[in-house]
C-alpha cells in the first residue's frame, strides 16, 4: 500500500512540477496583469502547491532533509506570493504570521550552520559532502535568501501589511524564485535521470533556472524604478 502511494506521489509531484513550469513560463512573458497572465499564474501556483506537498511527503517516506526543506521553502515561497495579491492591501492575518514562522524555522539551522563554517567553527550538523566548493555556496546562499525572506516578512507583520510598488515586487521576486526552484529541480535532477546511463549532470543543466533570475531581476528593476504602473499595478483581489 506504502508503494502504490509512494508511486502516485512521485506522479503527482512530477506532474505538478512539470505544469508548474509550463504555466510559469507563461505567466513570466504574459502582459502582466492580464487575463492570460492571472490565469497561467493561479495553474501555476496550485501546480507548485501540489509539487510541493508531494515533495516534503517523498522527502519522509524517502527520508531527505535536504530535499524536504526545499519543499517546504517552494511551498512557502508560492504560498505567500498567492497571499500577497490576495489579501487586501494594507492588512494581514494570521496566515501572514503562521508563514514567519516556517521560514524561521528554514532559517534557523542555515544560520547557525553558516556562523559556523564563516568562523571555522566546528558544524552541528554532520553530512557525507564536504562543507566546501559548490555545497558551501549553496549553504550561504539560502542562507541569504532565507534571511531576506524572514526580514520581509518580519517588516509586513511590523507595518500591518504590504500596498503599493513593495506589494508587487513582493508576489514578484517569489513567484520568480519559485519558478528558479522548479526549473533547478527539473533539469538538474529530474531530467538527467531520464537520460541514458552514463549521464552526467554539467554546467549546461544549470543554464534554464538562470532565465527566471534573470527576468526576476528584469522586473524588479523595472518595478521598483521606473515607475511602471506604479499606483494599482495589481488589481485587488488579484
Amino acid at each position: 500500500m506504502l508503494d502504490d502511494l509512494t508511486k502516485l506521489a512521485f506522479v503527482l509531484h512530477v506532474g505538478g512540477g512539470t505544469l508548474g513550469l509550463v504555466s510559469g513560463t507563461v505567466a513570466i512573458f504574459a502582459p502582466k496583469g492580464g487575463r492570460l497572465h492571472r490565469m497561467a499564474g493561479s495553474v501555476f501556483i496550485v501546480a507548485m502547491l501540489v509539487m510541493a506537498v508531494f515533495a516534503d511527503y517523498l522527502a519522509i517516506v524517502v527520508p531527505d532533509h535536504v530535499n524536504f526543506v526545499i519543499g517546504t521553502f517552494a511551498f512557502y515561497l508560492i504560498g505567500t506570493a498567492w497571499l500577497t495579491v490576495w489579501r487586501k492591501q494594507g492588512a494581514i492575518g494570521l496566515p501572514e504570521k503562521a508563514a514567519f514562522a516556517v521560514i524561521l524555522f528554514l532559517l534557523a539551522p542555515f544560520a547557525i550552520l553558516s556562523f559556523q563554517l564563516v568562523f571555522g567553527l566546528k558544524p552541528f550538523l554532520t553530512s557525507t559532502v564536504a562543507f566546501k566548493g559548490p555545497v558551501l555556496i549553496a549553504i550561504y546562499g539560502f542562507t541569504l535568501v532565507t534571511a531576506t525572506a524572514a526580514f520581509s516578512d518580519a517588516r509586513v507583520i511590523w507595518t500591518g501589511g504590504i500596498s503599493g510598488v513593495p506589494r508587487i515586487a513582493r508576489h514578484l521576486w517569489r513567484m520568480c524564485l519559485g519558478l528558479t526552484l522548479a526549473a533547478g529541480s527539473a533539469f538538474t535532477n529530474g531530467l538527467p535521470r531520464l537520460l541514458p546511463p552514463p549521464h552526467h549532470v554539467t554546467a549546461i543543466f544549470f543554464l534554464p533556472q538562470f532565465i527566471p533570475l534573470g527576468l526576476m531581476i528584469f522586473w524588479l528593476i523595472r518595478v521598483r524604478f521606473t515607475g511602471w504602473r506604479r499606483a494599482g499595478a495589481l488589481p485587488e483581489p488579484a
